[in-house]
Order: structure tokens, then C-alpha cells, then sequence
């Protein structure tokens, strides 16, 4: 069996290689732009392409030469941050680069089944009677990445509907795991915590907003949910995929204080701080867990004290002449 993951360079997209290469018979295709690099521990793992999702022609030629029985497409501007300060780059990745690969699985003999990944952004702003959220509530997206996610989403499905494309969507709520980009908050505080640690900066953490509540899961546990979506999803379904459990920012970063043993003061620095926040997300998973069994496994608090552990030796390295 044959699985195509776009976006492979990416933080998700190194732990999917690895999860589907451990499975038996499974030949595994990753899809990355020329200048991002997959680490070459994991290039061992797959064969790796070079491809950019906006170029239609070269889509149509990776999934000709590939014939893939499945496709887990991760590739995105996934940052909401940088969608406001790019958004016609944002909305060319995420919207007409999901058009290019739907075209390019349509056109082959045998059509591929598609996870298609969205985000939990594509909600909006809720009501805390509307938590934990679940897929038939409408979409309001409040900024320019979720607009987009959603526009994407909106598109499989006229591609299901249209041309019986086995595409399946998630709504992914906040996931996270060692190596993460610092684009990325808890990421972001475990690089500030582990140079604390080490003494190479001054005991301050700066944060945007801290009072917005998210529901954190660990990557490894949303990789398995997208594994099982793959094999036992319904066509043309949405699914989220989250822990069920919302916390706000501030009680997170208290447990990496905990975790990091270190003292710091927080301070708030405008540069974090988004045009518009949305104070709360918190997934409803009734559904994923009665088409596929699936519930999240990793407690949080091993996720962070990872995130931690890499983050020191991330900064050590960094720092070995």
C-alpha cells in the first residue's frame, strides 16, 4: 500500500513518516518543497519528492508517477500569526494548493482516499455553552488562516459531492510535541524556559495573551487519529480531532515552570499579541471516537516535559562551538 504525505518537512509530517513506516507493507511517499529539508534519520524511512502543492503540473506528475492508495495532506501555512502578515501567500497554499492535489487525485485511474486537515480555528469565536464544539456547528472563522482552512474544507467536499473523491476532512485542534516550531506558544515557552535553565537568558517569559483557552493533545495521538480516519473515516465526513479538554495558556505555562524547576517572571510583549483572538476552543470527539475507537492516550504533562527536554538540547547545540 502506498501513502503520499504532503507537507512532510513539516513538525507533523516527520512524526506521520515515522508512524506509517512502522506499519507493515506500507511503502511511504513524503512531499516537500525543494529548499525544506527532512532530517536524515527519517529520509531512510520514505522516499522522499521534491514538489510544491501550487504548482498544478507538478502535482499531476508526483501523484502519476506515485499512484498512492491514500493521501494524508498536511502541507499548509499553518501559522495564524503569519497569515496576517501574509495573506495572498496564505491563501495561494492553503486554498489553491488544496485544489491542485484534488484535481491531480481525480484525474488518476483509481482515486486515492484524502485526509484532508483543517483546524479548529475555522469555528471562531464561541460561547463557552457551545464547548466542547462539535461538527455541525457553523464556521465563523476569525482570521485569515482559519478562512482559509475553511474555504479548503468547503472545496472537498464539492469534490466528493461532484466527482465521488474519498475525501475525508479534520478539524485538528492545537497538537503539539517535541521540535515543534517557536511560531507555536508552548513551543515558544519551553525554547524560553530551557535557556533559563541554562543560563543564557534573563528569568523573564514573554507571552501574548494568556487568559485564551486551548485544547492541547500530543502529536503522536493526533498522528494515530489520522491514521485510523484513513482506514475507517467516512467519505465526505468532518471530523475533530482534540483531547476534549480545554486549559488556558496561563495553567500551562505554570506546569512548565513546574516541569523546568527554573523561576522567571512573565511579561507580556505587544509582537505576540493577534488582531483577533479567539478566547476559547474545546473539541466535542464523540464522533471520531465512534467511527474509529480512537481516543488521545499521551497526557499532557509528558508532552511538555518532551518539548522541554528537546528544547535544552536544541539550545545546547546551538550553542557547542
Amino acid at each position: 500500500m502506498r501513502i503520499l504525505i504532503t507537507g512532510a518537512a513539516g513538525f507533523a509530517g516527520g512524526y506521520a513518516i515515522r508512524h506509517f513506516a512502522g506499519r507493515q507493507g506500507m511503502a511511504v511517499h513524503a512531499a516537500k518543497l525543494p529548499q525544506e529539508r527532512i532530517p536524515e534519520a527519517i529520509q531512510k524511512l520514505c522516499t522522499v519528492h521534491d514538489a510544491d502543492l501550487t504548482d498544478a503540473e507538478a502535482m499531476r506528475g508526483l501523484l502519476h508517477e506515485i499512484k498512492p492508495d491514500c493521501i494524508l495532506h498536511l502541507a499548509a501555512q499553518s501559522s495564524v500569526a503569519l497569515s496576517w502578515k501574509r495573506p495572498a501567500m496564505t491563501a495561494q497554499v492553503n486554498v489553491t494548493g488544496t485544489v491542485n492535489l484534488l484535481e491531480a487525485a481525480r484525474a488518476l485511474e483509481r482515486m486515492p482516499r484524502i485526509l484532508s486537515i483543517g483546524s479548529a480555528e475555522e469555528y471562531g469565536v464561541l460561547k463557552p455553552e457551545q464547548c466542547p464544539v462539535g461538527e455541525e456547528t457553523p464556521l465563523h472563522p476569525g482570521n485569515i488562516y482559519a478562512a482559509t482552512k475553511a474555504a479548503a474544507e468547503q472545496l472537498c467536499g464539492v469534490y466528493v459531492r461532484a466527482y465521488s473523491l474519498p475525501v475525508i476532512c479534520v478539524r485538528a485542534f492545537n497538537h503539539a510535541g517535541a521540535g515543534q516550531s517557536t511560531q507555536f506558544v508552548l513551543a515558544d515557552f519551553c525554547r524560553q524556559a530551557a535557556e533559563i535553565a541554562l543560563g543564557m537568558r534573563e528569568p523573564v517569559i514573554r507571552t501574548g495573551n494568556l487568559t485564551v483557552q486551548r485544547d492541547f493533545t500530543d502529536v503522536r495521538d493526533i498522528i494515530r487519529a489520522y491514521a485510523l480516519l484513513l482506514e475507517r473515516g467516512s467519505a465526505g465526513a468532518v471530523y475533530n480531532v482534540g483531547s476534549g479538554r480545554a486549559q488556558p495558556l496561563s495553567a500551562l505555562l505554570e506546569e512548565i515552570r513546574a516541569l523546568s524547576g527554573v523561576h522567571f517572571r512573565i511579561e507580556t510583549d505587544p509582537q505576540k499579541f493577534r488582531p483577533a483572538e479567539t478566547p476559547l476552543l474545546c473539541a466535542d470527539i464523540r464522533k471520531i471516537t465512534a467511527d474509529t475507537g480512537w481516543a488521545p492516550e499521551i497526557p499532557l504533562h509528558e508532552t511538555l516535559a518532551d518539548m522541554l527536554r528537546h528544547a535544552k538540547e536544541e539550545v545546547l547545540h546551538a550553542s557547542a562551538p
